[in-house]
C-alpha cells in the first residue's frame, strides 16, 4: 500500500488513483474483503508510522490516524482506540474539517464509547451522526451504517420498539443501495434481535426472528465465507434463536393441549 500510494502521488495519477490504492491499507486486493483483527491492527500501525511525519493538514496523515484507531478497535484495544479517536476528532474540529470528515470521526468515536461501556454517550453521538448523514447524504451507505450503529445503541438500552421502527425504514434502503452485503445482513440481524427480545414478543415474532437469522447466516456463509467473524456471529445468533423458539413453543404447547 505504501509503495502504491507513493507511486500514484509521485506520478500525479489523480485523486481516484490515489484513493483506490490507499484502500490496500485496509482491504485485500484479491478477495476485496476488509482485513480484521490482528492483521487490521498491524496495518493500522504501519499506515500511521508511514505518514506520521507529515503536517497535521496533510490528507494522508489524517487517514493514517483513522486507520490506526480502526485497527486498534478491530484488535479489541478499545481504550487505546478511544484515545486516538478523541484526539482525531479534536484535531479535525480545530482544523475546520468538512462535515463529511467530521461525521466519520464522530462515528468512529461513538463506536469506541460503545466498546468501553459508555452507552449513553454512544447513543447520543450515534443519534447525532445518523441525523447528520441523513441531512448530508440521504440514502447513502454512510447513512445506512450510521443507522446500524444507532440501532445497536438503542438495543443496548432495550428500546426495542424504536429499533424495529428504524430497521423497517432502513433495511429496504440498504437492499437498494448495498444489496445483500454484510451491512444489510447486520441490519436484518439487529431487527431480528429486537423482535426476539421485546417483552411483548409473540410466538410469531420469535419465528420471524429465527427465519431472519437463518437467512443472514446462510447468505453470510456464501458471501463472506464460513470463517469470517460476521458469518460466525450470525450462525451463533441463529442457533440461539432456535433454542429460544423451542422453549417458547414448549411453553405454549401445554396450554393448547
Amino acid at each position: 500500500a505504501k509503495i502504491l500510494v507513493a507511486e500514484a502521488e509521485e506520478n500525479n495519477l489523480g485523486d481516484d488513483a490515489v484513493d483506490s490504492r490507499a484502500e490496500r491499507w485496509y482491504s485485500c486486493s484479491l478477495c476485496e474483503q476488509d482485513y480484521h483483527g490482528a492483521v487490521f491492527c498491524a496495518l493500522g500501525w504501519a499506515c500511521w508510522k508511514t505518514y506520521l511525519g507529515r503536517p497535521e493538514t496533510d490528507e494522508f496523515r489524517g487517514i493514517a490516524m483513522t486507520r490506526l484507531g480502526n485497527g486498534l478497535s478491530a484488535a479489541d484495544h478499545d481504550e487505546d482506540a478511544l484515545t486516538v479517536r478523541e484526539v482525531e476528532l479534536a484535531m479535525k474540529r480545530r482544523l475546520g474539517a468538512s462535515v463529511y470528515n467530521t461525521l466519520i470521526s464522530q462515528s468512529n468515536l461513538s463506536n469506541s464509547y460503545h466498546n468501553v461501556g459508555r452507552i449513553e454517550e454512544a447513543l447520543n453521538m450515534r443519534r447525532d451522526v445518523y441525523s447528520g448523514w441523513m441531512r448530508l447524504a440521504g440514502e447513502h451507505r454512510n447513512t445506512i451504517h450510521a443507522a446500524s450503529n444507532y440501532a445497536i445503541s438503542l438495543l443496548d438500552l432495550q428500546r426495542y420498539a424504536e429499533v424495529k421502527s428504524l430497521m423497517r425504514t432502513t433495511i429496504p434502503v440498504a437492499q437498494r443501495v448495498l444489496g445483500e452485503s454484510n451491512a444489510t445482513l447486520k441490519l436484518k440481524a439487529i431487527y431480528a434481535g429486537a423482535l426476539m427480545k421485546a417483552s411483548d414478543a409473540t410466538l410469531d415474532d420469535v419465528r420471524e426472528a429465527v427465519t431472519t437469522f437463518e437467512e443472514t447466516a446462510r447468505i453470510s456463509r456464501r458471501v463472506l465465507g464460513s470463517a469470517h467473524p460476521a458469518a460466525v456471529d450470525f450462525e451463533a445468533k441463529y442457533r440461539k434463536s432456535r433454542e429460544l423458539l423451542r422453549a417458547c413453543e414448549a411453553a405454549v404447547a401445554p396450554s393448547n393441549a
